[in-house]
């Protein structure tokens, strides 16, 4: 018997940086490998591109869709472990100008598969890396 989980949840942060130097922190690969953590990162940060992460025996690939300079990021994700396909994604991440910083606004629409990942470890994951986020733009000048 199969098991099919469809969630979607939104997570907000406020960051005192620009929306160009989020959307940086996101675009430059050195930059997104210091906060998002994975032991093996590449990205290929364009329409088209391809993002790839792995970290123990957990893979994650995304798919760049559309990308607004310093505004909007779409990506389609899967996230793949050792019983195989855990999850497949929509994110959309929407930088807001908000007084002196940015209001990021995160939304995420997941298919969960078999229980291999269940809905509420991948928004407290998420959150964790958003929070990193926010401590790599207060570490730099």
């Amino acid at each position: 018997m199969t098991d099919v989980k469809h969630s979607t949840f939104t997570l907000e942060r406020h960051y005192p940086a620009s929306p160009a130097r989020v959307f940086a922190a996101w675009a430059d690969p050195a930059a997104k490998a210091s906060w998002f953590g994975a032991a093996d990162h590449s990205l290929d940060f364009r329409v088209g591109g391809r993002e790839t992460n792995r970290s123990g025996d957990l893979s994650f690939t995304a798919d760049y869709h559309d990308i607004v300079d310093g505004e909007r990021i779409v990506y389609a994700g899967a996230l793949s472990g050792p019983a195989g396909l855990a999850t497949v994604s929509i994110t959309t991440v929407e930088l807001v100008p908000d007084g002196t910083g940015t209001r990021l606004v995160l939304t995420e629409q997941g298919t969960f598969l078999d229980g291999h990942e269940e809905p509420a470890w991948r928004e407290q994951g998420t959150g964790d890396w958003l929070d990193k986020l926010g401590a790599h733009l207060g570490t730099q000048a």
